[in-house]
């Protein structure tokens, strides 16, 4: 599903989404509010880069971040649910990962978690991406895009 389409898809069931992004910095709200018409749908975004953010901003529960990592399926799940929240949304989509050039949290360069949270629950995907920086998070950008638009009726 492209851009548009999930785009428009929001808009016929009247949803408003919400970004919660690390690796991806942003690029997927980009990529969201690049389609005209979406301010209809987009309720926002955050970029919790640092673990903090992700701690103080979005309401991580740092427990989650400790025992699971911050590149996991947990910490991806907490984020989109957690931005949903914020945002009062009907669906969220959010981003960890490891774009590199090194390894972080025993997780190899590549290595990405998008969730969608919705009230009709959450889902994750784990990611290996080949490629450099600039590939691994334009690859997780798409990825994210297709993730929302697959729940975006769920």
């Amino acid at each position: 599903m492209s851009t548009k389409d999930v785009i428009q898809a929001l808009g016929e069931r009247n949803q408003k989404v919400a970004v919660a992004e690390s690796i991806t910095g942003g690029a997927v709200l980009s990529e969201l509010i690049s389609i005209p018409g979406a301010s209809a749908v987009i309720g926002g975004g955050i970029v919790s880069y640092q673990t903090e953010s992700k701690i103080n901003v979005l309401g991580v529960p740092a427990q989650v971040i400790a025992t699971s990592g911050v590149i996991s399926e947990q910490t991806a799940t907490e984020m989109a649910v957690a931005v949903r929240a914020k945002f009062d949304a009907d669906i969220a989509v959010a981003t960890t990962g490891v774009a590199g050039p090194d390894s972080q949290d025993d997780e190899p360069v590549g290595r990405v978690f998008i969730a969608v949270a919705s009230a009709h629950g959450s889902w994750v995907e784990s990611y290996l991406f080949a490629g450099d920086r600039a590939q691994i998070r334009a690859a997780a950008v798409q990825a994210a895009i297709a993730l929302l638009g697959k729940h975006s009726g769920s």
